[in-house]
């Protein structure tokens, strides 16, 4: 059986998503958004939404939830412009990982909205500190966790008039994001890009960006994430 919170997160679910993405290409191998009638350039970018909404009650009634004909698919900006316009009351809870420099915090600033929750502990530790972003004291590192644990746990038990909510974090292992998600009742989101892509950026920063004066110490970040990663099956 089948809740909202769960749904989401299982394998039929992502199954035929999947399967519905490659009966949908077109001829140019890409898939257009069904709000806005553009191409979904970024594979991350795809949300499948149900045109009769999800509820507790009709989760379970495949020929709603499970149902090709119920299925569209839309740039993830136009899916919370088709909730806004249309009332639906749902709250969608994201969890967008990736390697660092892989462009999270592009796609977060594209997609969130007023009234969202955003959960990112660069934004956590600039914030609790005063410092520079990516300078992190280690004598923080505990109120820093402490901080997102308590956000976490708003989420969990859904305390607060927030709308959706983005967690935003490497979370290289599944293991770790399949927790997550069952806990907080959240789609992963996954920020893809390659090692190499993530080195030429690190190559690129600005001076103005903290990165920049910690190359080397980032591209062992890189390192580390691409060497720990676990897809999700």
């Amino acid at each position: 059986m089948f809740t909202l919170e769960n749904f989401y997160q299982s394998k039929e679910w992502r199954k035929l998503l999947a399967q519905l993405k490659n009966e949908r290409l077109n001829e140019n191998g890409e898939i257009i958004c069904q709000y806005c009638g553009k191409p979904v350039v970024k594979s991350f970018d795809i949300i499948g939404h149900h045109k009769v909404e999800l509820t507790d009650e009709n989760v379970n009634d495949f020929q709603i939830s499970l149902n090709p004909d119920n299925i569209i698919f839309l740039h993830h900006k136009c899916h919370n412009v088709v909730h806004n316009k249309f009332g639906y009351k749902q709250r969608k809870i994201y969890l967008v990982y990736g390697s660092p420099l892989s462009g999270k915090s592009s796609y977060i600033l594209k997609v969130i909205e007023e009234g969202d929750l955003l959960i990112d502990m660069d934004n956590i530790w600039e914030s609790i500190s005063g410092l520079p972003r990516y300078q992190k004291p280690n004598r923080l590192k505990g109120v820093a966790f402490k901080v997102r644990d308590c956000l976490l746990d708003c989420v969990k038990y859904r305390n607060g008039k927030f709308k959706n909510v983005y967690i935003v974090g490497g979370y290289p292992l599944s293991s770790e994001r399949a927790r997550l998600c069952k806990e907080l009742g959240a789609e992963e989101i996954y920020i893809e890009a390659t090692k190499e892509e993530c080195l030429q950026r690190l190559k690129q920063l600005s001076e103005t960006d903290g990165r920049s004066k910690q190359k080397e110490e980032w591209a062992t970040f890189i390192e580390k994430w691409f060497d720990e990663f676990t897809k999700t099956e």
